[in-house]
């Protein structure tokens, strides 16, 4: 019949149903308990064994961002959608991982509806749903106190209880911008003017008192969002910029059900004792000093200690993988980044130029264009290909205030950066090495749980990216391709790639189960081309390399942030600055404690006692003696405090045996051990590289 549309599901089956059924009509038809759980829906070609296939469907909408109208080929719709095409369909419930993202996105226009009940004057800005929760901007001259976030949640609940619904309902744009204006929201009337044309209808959602410029989708009614929490109030710029006026930002979370969120709200405590901010104060290990300026990192000898432990690694990584060490400089001219694109991609992340005798220079925000002038100040054969450089190099971002965390997000810092420059033939397996590299990396470092994503570019947003569809479509290619012979599961990130091509990103998984983003592989098709590279090809011509970036540690404070939160400042002894700490029980045991510690550092080969001596090779620890004249039980917490590894505590029947009295971290037993056996244990450990200290 014209009036009748075909549905297909994903299990393969078809539904012929009139023109107009919404997906909630559907649920119902197949189930009251499928529509009863659901969530939202999808729709778009789905093959016959179910599986979304990629050509036809748009990139998913995100939750929160300003509508741009009803489009037909966007996926994720509300239940209450009218279907008018012939299309597959996926009923979302909270089993879909899709589903919580719209769960979310309905939970801060929740947020939204109740400060507006509460605080009518205020104006809205934009509320999204993030990976771990959502927040929502709001401009209001009086600042949010942490006692109205308990009046709002309260009043969210109430909300929650009267089962709104999110009403969808199409305006003339002209009638929308009145509406807004009227009210004196100024940021809706932003959104409306950026994202919309004049001649087309805007989309609106309705819930209570409450009306959004959005596109959605939502859930079908408040009553379905089952627990939540408000978390914090933080300081916004209105889009970014420190000129417009600052707005609250008001996060909170929520979950499917109370025992995901308690179980997420323990994690955020968990988080708050593992904070790297307040270990690195308590450890010594960093600072950032107000004179000096923010996102600027002052490594502490104790941090630093832990730098050099980590900067050796990975040099000396280098070197076993054939990489060749290089340096260069911290600022270069202006006409370099010109070159490289970077000043017309990624100058909002730079500093300004700094004006000298013969030019403008910046502060470099990459290493990528200096190793790429070592690469071309010679001539290369296909034979010295792959050339891979490699640089710890320092590096600087304006980043802006709003966004600044700790070491997770600095203006100044140290990348593992190294550059490959090979064949076209030789890129696959250059990309295996490189993403074999990254997992070595982060299993050393005592992770073994990752998530690994492939972020291609989008079509659509030209201006953000270089190269050709077919150049695109290579590389992505050439990186699938790596992934699915390494055995690697991936998920496709559409729009998320570099603006010179695709990238892999490796994320670990801390002792929490947080996702952190450090390791990258990306594909360059680029860079190449604008430098002019070139290398000599077996039969004589002058052919272009391809080029690979690949940051492992992502960059040394970052890794470091990370490393202190995964193991709450209680780390391995190989990365501890002080290994072992040597407390004498009395003032006459200092001789012998000091004999200890000198044979553990390495200082003599041999270790001596009342009995005669033993020759032993001596260890190479980092060891303290603690000779203070405090009580040994203070020294035993405070030195506990600061986590250290092993505390050994000597006295006459130790000094007599030539014997020390091990105290383990995070163990009561204390342990009596020979001096040798004691340094065969610790060169073990460090040796190794082991997580642990058994």
């Amino acid at each position: 019949m014209a009036d009748n549309i075909h549905i297909r599901l994903p299990d393969g089956s078809e539904k012929e149903v009139p023109k107009g059924t919404t997906a909630l009509e559907v649920a119902r038809s197949i189930s009251p308990r499928l529509a009863d759980a659901a969530i939202a829906a999808k729709v778009g070609p789905l093959s016959g064994n179910g599986s979304e296939q990629s050509a036809g469907l748009a990139k998913p909408a995100r939750a929160g961002a300003p509508s741009e109208g009803d489009r037909t080929t966007q996926d994720l719709i509300d239940l209450t959608r009218p279907l008018e095409q012939d299309t597959g369909l996926r009923i979302l419930t909270e089993k879909d991982p899709e589903a919580l993202g719209v769960y979310r996105h309905s939970s801060a226009h929740l947020l939204a509806a109740a400060v507006l009940e509460l605080f009518p004057e205020t104006k809205l800005g934009h509320g999204p749903a993030t990976e771990s929760g959502f927040f929502y901007d709001f401009y209001r001259t009086t600042p949010f106190t942490p006692e109205d976030l308990e009046k709002i949640e309260k009043k969210m609940q109430e909300l929650v209880q009267q089962n709104l619904p999110y009403a969808r309902e199409f305006l003339p744009r002209d009638e929308g911008l009145q509406r807004f204006k009227s009210e004196g929201d100024f940021m809706k009337c932003h959104f409306i003017e950026q994202f919309t044309r004049p001649d087309e209808k805007i989309s609106i959602y309705k819930t209570g008192k409450f009306l959004d410029f959005c596109r959605g989708p939502h859930i079908p009614s408040t009553g379905k969002i089952k627990a939540f929490k408000l978390l914090n109030i933080a300081g916004a710029y209105w889009l970014g910029d420190e000129k417009n006026p600052q707005l609250q930002r008001i996060y909170g979370t929520s979950f499917f059900s109370k025992k995901d969120l308690d179980q997420y709200l323990h994690q955020i405590e968990e988080a708050k004792k593992r904070d790297h901010r307040v270990l690195g104060k308590q450890l010594d290990l960093f600072s950032i000093q107000e004179l000096a300026g923010p996102g600027l990192i002052f490594w502490h000898p104790k941090g630093g200690i832990i730098r050099k432990e980590m900067e050796d690694w990975m040099r000396e990584q280098y070197l076993k993988r054939g990489y060749s060490l290089v340096y260069t400089p911290h600022v270069m001219r202006k006409q370099l980044w010109q070159t490289s694109g970077h000043e017309g991609y990624y100058s909002q992340n730079m500093f300004d130029t700094m004006e000298l005798d013969d030019a403008e220079y910046r502060l470099k925000p990459m290493n990528c264009p200096g190793h790429i002038l070592i690469y071309r100040d010679s001539l290369k054969s296909y034979r010295d290909l792959p050339v891979r450089l490699g640089e710890l190099g320092t590096v600087y971002r304006y980043e802006r205030s709003g966004v600044m965390h700790g070491l997770l997000r600095v203006r100044g810092f140290t990348q593992d950066d190294a550059h490959i420059f090979c064949t076209p033939e030789q890129i696959e397996n250059e990309i295996a090495d490189c993403v074999e590299f990254a997992r070595d990396v982060l299993r050393d470092y005592g992770f073994d749980k990752f998530a690994t994503e492939l972020s291609t570019w989008n079509p659509d947003d030209k201006k953000n990216f270089v190269g050709s569809e077919e150049q695109w479509n290579s590389a992505t290619a050439a990186l699938e391709k790596v992934l699915k012979q390494l055995n690697i599961e991936y998920t496709t990130i559409p729009g998320e790639a570099a603006f010179y091509g695709p990238k892999i990103d490796i994320k670990l998984v801390d002792a929490i189960g947080r996702l952190w983003q450090l390791s990258t592989v990306q594909f360059d098709f680029n860079l190449p081309a604008r430098f002019g590279l070139e290398y000599v090809a077996e039969d004589g011509t002058r052919k272009q390399p391809v080029m690979v970036h690949r940051a492992l540690y992502g960059s040394i404070e970052r890794f470091f942030g990370v490393l202190i939160e995964h193991y709450a400042g209680a780390f391995p002894v190989w990365l501890s600055p002080v290994q072992v700490m040597v407390i004498p029980i009395a003032e006459r045991h200092v001789e012998y404690a000091n004999k200890v510690a000198s044979f553990l550092r390495g200082e003599t080969s041999h270790f001596s006692r009342n009995r005669g001596e033993v020759g032993h090779p001596g260890v190479g620890v980092r060891v303290e003696v603690d000779a203070r004249n405090e009580k040994m039980n203070a020294k035993i917490r405070e030195h506990a405090m600061q986590k250290v590894p092993f505390m050994l505590v000597v006295g006459d029947k130790e000094a007599e045996a030539g014997k020390v009295n091990v105290r383990t971290r995070g163990k009561e037993k204390t342990e009596d051990m020979g001096t040798e056996e004691f340094g065969e244990r610790i060169k073990n450990l460090i040796m190794q590289k082991k997580p642990g200290l058994d």
